[in-house]
């Protein structure tokens, strides 16, 4: 009983954690991986440049064969920078940190995966599995820039941060059996039917 009442409470946080974000549209990529399908909303208003860059790599292809290389449970899973058999991918230059932005490192958002240079993030980005506020800006410290968030397969984040890791030097939790983003591409909203005018007649 207690864990499914800490289960339900879970739950709970998430909803009211990603319901505190903003909820204007922004754009919609399908991410497509070997452990099933996210759907990604990009907060392009709050991280335009951080947006930009991402759809960039998108258009690409370059995040196509690329794998969940780090995946900590309780934390987060990162992915995109790295080919099935541990190879870095060569990147373009480090975009601008934009951290303090307002958005917060709340379960299921995506925020940019960097080094301790704030100003250092290129194609890697990592998926908040919890609330993570301690990666948030703090006054003039540079945090971990919040750019989007999975607005539909949350339960694929959950079973890629539950798979088996082990260590591949200098690697450490890297997945032992490999999780594979397939491909990413732009969701194009569905067309709405034309509405019939009511021209009277009976």
């Amino acid at each position: 009983m207690k864990q499914i009442l800490r289960n339900t409470a879970l739950s709970c946080g998430l909803i009211i954690g990603l319901g505190a974000l903003p909820l204007q549209a922004g754009p919609l990529v399908q991410m497509q991986t070997s452990a099933g399908n996210l759907e990604i909303e990009l907060f392009e208003e709050q991280a335009p440049k951080t947006v930009a860059n991402f759809l960039q790599y998108v258009d690409e292809g370059y995040y196509d064969g690329t794998i969940f290389h780090r995946v900590i449970p309780g934390f987060m899973i990162q992915g995109g920078g790295f080919t099935q058999d541990m190879q870095k991918k060569d990147t373009r230059a480090p975009i601008e940190n934009e951290s303090g932005n307002g958005l917060s490192n709340l379960a299921g958002t995506l925020s940019m995966a960097r080094t301790s240079a704030p100003h250092s993030a290129t194609a890697q980005f990592f998926i908040n599995s919890v609330d993570n506020p301690r990666l948030d800006a703090r006054g003039s410290q540079h945090g971990y820039a919040v750019f989007g968030r999975v607005s539909k397969g949350m339960d694929v984040v959950s079973t890629i941060s539950s798979t088996p890791t082990t260590v591949r030097p200098p690697h450490r939790d890297v997945p032992q059996t490999p999780i594979v983003i397939l491909g990413i591409q732009p969701v194009t909203a569905p067309m709405q039917a034309p509405q019939q005018q009511d021209t009277g007649a009976q």
